[in-house]
């Protein structure tokens, strides 16, 4: 009698619509989202790229659905009772996410078929403000200032040339002394005065902008109250 050993083969992870989408995700992490091809994500799923039409329709909606996960992983507010925590959580999560996806910057509100994730994080801020009491065209404006300001803050850290206090350091001091003081007072005031200064790290800016924004908004909502 002849028995076949199964034993030494692992079980075939079954392909679905998720499991491309978090490997095509990966990929861009690793090289960026113009390197990514069917045939590259083929490889990274074990099967011939034609396959991956059974799960994704085409590159578009590829791309929406790489998006849709990036959403999944911001945290929605989740005490509206307090929203300018609520609103801080969500912009503090989303610069972290920002930071890990970096290729999904400019794409986030580009998308024309937003997936469920998507859907829900818009919904849940909007719901979020709206229950503090801001109008409809308020929650609008505080949407698109504070999305604005995330979005932009994340893209322009992105764009930095270091990535750490000791190479921000290390640069200043570089470019300080090729910089003649007496022509740019100002920045060689604001180099040594500031960012010169032990534990300087230029993401503690974040915190500064978002709050300033969270403050005018709370004045914004008072005087509409109050007319």
């Amino acid at each position: 009698m002849t028995t076949t050993n199964t034993g030494d083969r692992a079980p075939r992870i079954p392909l679905t619509r998720e499991r491309v989408l978090h490997a095509a995700v990966a990929l861009a992490d690793e090289s960026g989202s113009e390197s990514l091809s069917m045939r590259k994500l083929g490889e990274a799923v074990g099967v011939e790229a034609m396959s991956l039409y059974h799960h994704v329709a085409n590159k578009d909606d590829l791309l929406d659905g790489m998006i849709d996960v990036v959403f999944g992983e911001i945290e929605l507010p989740s005490d509206c009772g307090d929203w300018m925590g609520a609103m801080r959580q969500r912009a503090l999560s989303a610069r972290r996410v920002l930071g890990r996806h970096g290729w999904a910057i400019r794409f986030m509100e580009s998308r024309t078929a937003p997936g469920p994730s998507t859907l829900r994080h818009h919904d849940a801020v909007l719901g979020c403000l709206r229950n503090a009491g801001f109008s409809v065209p308020l929650a609008a404006h505080a949407f698109s200032v504070l999305d604005s300001y995330i979005y932009g803050f994340a893209l322009q850290e992105r764009s930095l040339p270091f990535d750490t206090p000791e190479q921000t350091a290390e640069l200043a001091q570089e470019i300080l002394a090729r910089v003649p003081v007496d022509e740019y007072p100002h920045l060689a005031e604001l180099t040594a005065e500031h960012v010169l200064q032990p534990g300087y790290n230029y993401g503690n800016e974040f915190a500064f902008g978002l709050d300033l924004i969270l403050e005018g908004l709370d004045r914004a909502g008072s005087s509409a109250a109050g007319a």
